[in-house]
């Protein structure tokens, strides 16, 4: 078991390690390979175990890059990467934050979708926890073995509602990890600070199931009240574990997002990405577009396509973002309109999820459509009688922001919104090229994976994503500097707010509402004092936080840099 202690001495910062030789150099969090120095080889036992040249910083990063180079696709890329921060995690996180636009794409998404589904036959090395009805009443025995004991941050997912592809097995895994690199790469949440954990609850992905490779187990999943036992054990046994710990809901089915978020969040400091991170992201370009229209909020009518947890987690954003301007609570819902693969949520459709009620409009407010079939009324003939100007995509069906809706949209909007923002890029209700030329330049996009600029004549677009890695850190930093006890909505508002000031210069011109990748850390320390304000606003912060989030926050945030070694 290591423990990592930083600890400062006549104002110099280093760090107290208890392994010696090969265990030094096998354990990612504390292992630099050649920029060991002579004295640190000297003191920890590694005198001839590595190559005699001490190497900076500067050339490990050289040496990566060029191999990372050389990789023929993505997801090779991607497993070297991973194995690159199995080995030395510093050297990865220095890496990648020197090339965040270059990089994230590959750790994350679209790749890490394509990892996710092969992740059995990728597999190279463990990370994390992987968590059964078997041993779940052992989390805390595992937990000692794992390479650090001082946990912030665990994101945790049953690989059933993974991106835009579905149910995974524990090929999910590679979700948690990328999550958390971005916490890190975001937010400065150090790594040993991190855990990924996967729950592996059986799958009901045949090809899963039939392939020899698969490494989960290779049963059905297990559901209703055995599931929600499972869960209730789970969420004990972290709370004893690590008292302490935010932890982040990640990937699950629409429904079981949904009830796991109600059931928990009162009494265990945690979030669900795919709802709560996804609205306030979606809320941030749709605010950032208004700058750009130079209109309101209150003013625009919503469509939301897809009524997943995240195309409801936006809508439920949206409302609330509409009461806070002033307006009622049915005002705020006359004004936003939610397209499922059965048409139109009305309030009184039959059999319909408890989780989309909330959003459904009442008969009467669609009683004088011009509709084929009343009883289902589609998207084009929702954005034609309702007025739509913010079209948004969940759906995960590309093709289907269709030329004609496309055109209805700029029928009600000088500059319509339009965010296709399903994940992966093959998943995008429509390109951002096929929009700007259906609108001859005319529309605000914004997309939930990374495409290339767009040209229309004279005008050149450039295509913003909207991506929760713009959130999440944040609300993790600042929840977490703020020892705030819960999580509230009220948190992510204040997020998306300060996410959509730093929409770009010339966004008048090149109509992105989105910072870019590049700029994840400063975006995330804005978005970490804003929720740090709002947790003392709120009278959730914790005593000895103070009121100050940047004497909380600034200086405490973890570097990708090599601090001196001391034996403990």
């Amino acid at each position: 078991m290591t423990h990592y202690r930083a600890k400062q001495e006549d104002g110099q910062a280093y760090v107290e390690v208890d392994l010696t030789g090969s265990d030094l150099l096998h354990n990612p969090l504390l292992n630099r390979g050649t920029a060991f120095t002579e004295a640190e080889r000297r003191e920890f036992s590694l005198m001839g175990l590595l190559p005699p040249h001490v190497s900076t910083m500067d050339e490990q990063l050289d040496r990566v890059y060029k191999n990372y180079q050389g990789k023929p696709d993505n997801i090779e890329r991607y497993v070297f990467l991973r194995a690159l921060q199995d080995r030395n995690e510093t050297l990865f996180y220095a890496l990648v934050g020197a090339h965040l636009e270059e990089m994230v794409p590959i750790i994350y998404t679209p790749t890490v979708g394509e990892a996710v589904q092969k992740g059995s036959h990728i597999y190279r090395h463990s990370r994390g926890l992987y968590i059964s009805p078997d041993n779940v009443d052992y989390i805390d025995k595992m937990s000692k073995e794992l390479p650090s004991q001082e946990i912030d941050v665990i994101v945790v997912t049953d690989n059933q509602g993974i991106l835009g592809i579905g149910d995974q097995g524990i090929g999910g895994m590679g979700i948690p990890i990328g999550k958390l690199s971005l916490y890190t790469l975001g937010a400065g949440i150090p790594p040993h600070g991190c855990l990924p954990i996967c729950l592996d609850v059986g799958t009901d992905n045949e090809a899963l199931l039939d392939d020899p490779l698969y490494l989960g187990h290779k049963q059905k999943r297990i559901t209703g009240v055995e599931y929600d036992n499972f869960i209730d054990k789970f969420v004990s046994m972290i709370k004893k574990t690590f008292p302490n710990a935010l932890l982040q809901w990640e990937d699950f089915s629409k429904q079981n997002a949904f009830s796991n978020l109600d059931r928990y969040r009162g009494n265990m400091l945690s979030f669900n990405d795919d709802i709560q991170g996804t609205g306030a992201v979606v809320l941030a370009g749709v605010v950032g577009a208004m700058r750009i229209k130079e209109e309101k909020l209150e003013d625009q009518k919503f469509l939301v396509f897809g009524a997943g947890a995240g195309g409801i987690g936006v809508a439920r954003q949206i409302k609330s973002a509409l009461i806070g301007s002033g307006l009622s609570e049915k005002e705020a819902g006359s004004k936003i309109f939610v397209v499922d693969s059965r048409g139109l949520l009305l309030a009184d459709r039959e059999g319909m999820e408890s989780y989309k009620a909330d959003l459904a409009v009442d008969r009467d407010m669609v009683s004088g459509f011009d509709v084929a079939d009343p009883a289902r009324i589609t998207l084009l003939e929702t954005i034609q009688n309702a007025k739509i100007t913010v079209l948004l995509g969940f759906s995960g069906q590309p093709g289907t922001f269709t030329e004609d809706v496309v055109r209805a949209m700029m029928a009600n909007s000088r500059e319509p919104v339009i965010f296709p923002l399903s994940n992966p890029t093959s998943k995008a209700e429509a390109t951002p090229a096929e929009i700007y030329e259906w609108t001859g330049g005319g529309a605000i996009v914004a997309t939930g994976s990374p495409f290339d600029d767009v040209s229309v004549g004279e005008h050149h677009f450039r295509i913003g994503q909207g991506n929760n890695a713009f959130i999440f850190p944040g609300v993790g930093l600042g929840v977490l500097m703020a020892r705030s006890q819960v999580i509230t909505d009220e948190m992510f508002t204040a997020a998306a707010y300060r996410l959509s000031e730093f929409i770009p210069s010339d966004a008048r011109t090149s109509h992105c509402v989105y910072p870019q990748i590049s700029d994840l850390f400063k975006v995330s320390v804005q978005v970490a004092y804003a929720v740090f304000n709002e947790a003392v606003k709120s009278g959730v912060a914790g005593t000895g936080a103070g009121n100050d989030p940047r004497e909380a926050i600034d200086g405490k945030v973890w570097k990708p840099v090599y601090i001196p070694y001391h034996k403990s």
